[in-house]
């Protein structure tokens, strides 16, 4: 592993600390403010940030993880430790949100209705804006150097922000004389995060069973194909290995073309991977073209053409 790699990984370390440390810090004062003046979406919120720091200590360690370098079990590093990171986080917001959800129901059930103090949805209002801080920080991060974990933290820290924005709407509502508003601001809580889960686990899901977007490949496959020197392209493959993208690509060649000459014609697209798409885990296997199969496609193309 480079150590541009490294150096992407600890930068990620720092994402995962700041959103540890806005979650201990937002958590403690919304459990107390919301238990201290009865307000159920704020506690919800709370819960939400007390577990959200344990979805990020599960980042964290991914991320140490993936720096490890390979070994004789792990030929191609340890990367994907990322991708089960966030699918750690992913358990755990779910079972939140369903906890979230079913003590919600439980208390609308039981008849438990108690109009909050303003303050709480103050208090709402100031730790949603600190939580849309933290996910700018965190997303423009884990764009920069493609960290998969690293954005389902973001993700994770957006969902956050919108919660105590409808904790916030719930409260305030229950001022005007609508008590149920903060209950179903805190059944929003809880669906919201489940949605989050969800959509972080079929993401890592497809990646862990080496899926990969149709749309991205095929931008790869123009690009082996603008290389000069391919005549035909059998095989483009690709998967996410944590951050990296690894490609397999088969190609056919002129049949008279020397070993240099194919050697050169791999690393042409190599550069072209790297250049294009930022891409530098490329695999070429080059093939001579039938020239017989060549000949037969192009005598067909000139009967369509006529």
């Amino acid at each position: 592993m480079s150590a541009d790699v490294y150096a992407d990984m600890k930068q990620g370390e720092k994402g995962a600390w700041i959103s540890i440390a806005a979650y201990i810090a937002l958590s403690a004062l919304k459990l107390t403010i919301g238990f201290y003046y009865q307000s159920k979406a704020l506690q919800a919120d709370g819960w939400n940030n007390l577990t959200d720091i344990v979805a990020s200590m599960a980042v964290l360690i991914g991320l140490r993880i993936s720096q490890k370098p390979p070994d004789c079990d792990h030929p191609y590093g340890h990367l994907r430790a990322e991708t089960i990171a966030a699918l750690i986080a992913s358990f755990i917001m779910a079972t939140v949100g369903i906890q979230v959800i079913l003590s919600t129901i439980g208390s609308i059930f039981n008849g438990e209705s108690v109009t909050p103090n303003p303050i709480t949805g103050w208090v709402a209002v100031v730790c949603g804006a600190v939580m849309f801080v933290v996910y700018q920080y965190n997303k423009r991060l884990a764009n920069r150097i493609r960290n998969q974990a690293l954005m389902a933290a973001a993700q994770d820290n957006r969902s956050d922000a919108l919660v105590s924005l409808g904790a916030a709407i719930g409260i305030f509502g229950s001022q005007i004389g609508l008590p149920w508003l903060d209950p179903l601001a805190a059944l929003s809580v809880g669906v919201l995060i489940c949605k989050t889960a969800w959509d972080i686990f079929r993401e890592t899901t497809h990646t862990l069973t080496d899926g990969f977007d149709e749309a991205h490949l095929e931008r790869l496959r123009k690009t082996v194909a603008g290389t000069d020197g391919v005549r035909a392209i059998r095989e483009v493959k690709a998967r996410l290995h944590g951050s990296l993208v690894l490609v397999d690509v088969v190609v056919q060649v002129d049949p008279k073309l020397s070993l240099i000459e194919g050697h050169q014609i791999c690393d042409d697209i190599e550069q072209s991977m790297k250049r294009k798409h930022n891409i530098t885990h490329v695999h070429v296997h080059v093939e001579p073209m039938d020239t017989g199969a060549a000949s037969e496609s192009a005598s067909l193309q000139g009967r369509a053409a006529h």
